[in-house]
């Protein structure tokens, strides 16, 4: 790779590299905290305590993924 060309990649990597990142970083919190996605987040949040008690059945687990 020539001089020139990693040149012109670096430029391009800090102007619209920079700029796709933080679309990128905007785009992943405004999906994490989209309406609708608390009872997923809190499903998620409490799996393992999901069976505390006694195994899981498949009817059971079933239920409890939907």
């Amino acid at each position: 790779m020539g001089h020139e060309t990693y040149n012109a990649l670096r430029h391009f990597a800090d102007s619209w590299g920079l700029l796709a990142m933080f679309v990128f970083f905007v785009g992943v919190i405004v999906w994490a905290l989209r309406p609708g996605s608390r009872k997923k987040h809190a499903d998620a949040a409490n799996v393992l305590f999901r069976n505390e008690d006694k195994p899981a059945t498949a009817a059971s687990d079933h239920r409890a993924r939907h």
